[in-house]
């Protein structure tokens, strides 16, 4: 069964910095399409970033494009969300989640539909 355990989370002043991280295991990990979501408090959830099984092609939405890096490690079985000039309206709950589909499209890597597998989230709250 797969695990995904995320870090990294905090309290940031806004323009500050964190980064994220979420690691795998129970599944080889070069199999998984990776992606980060987030959820505020009363919204819904949000997609934020994905990335492909090679690494080679990530996808981010507008909100975050240009502040947000996705990476991964394959032989570390991780993935990272670094997140630069970060806002108060960032702040929510940063969920990674994995699915082992093939996927062609971003409508396909930003639906929360897309992914089997969840972790248990990591709060970021960024201060004004």
């Amino acid at each position: 069964q797969l695990q995904l355990v995320e870090s990294g989370g905090g309290l940031v002043q806004a323009g500050g910095s964190l980064r994220l991280s979420c690691a795998a295991s129970g599944r080889t990990f070069s199999s998984l399409a990776m992606a980060w979501f987030r959820q505020a408090p009363g919204k819904e959830r949000e997609f934020v970033a994905a990335i492909t099984r090679s690494g080679r092609s990530t996808y981010y939405a507008d909100s975050v494009k240009g502040r947000f890096t996705n990476s991964r490690d394959n032989a570390k079985n991780t993935v990272y969300l670094q997140m630069n000039s970060l806002k108060p309206e960032d702040t929510a709950v940063y969920s990674c989640a994995a699915s082992t589909l093939t996927i062609y499209s971003y409508s396909g890597f930003s639906s929360p539909r897309t992914y089997a597998y969840w972790g248990q989230g990591t709060q970021v709250t960024v201060s004004s």
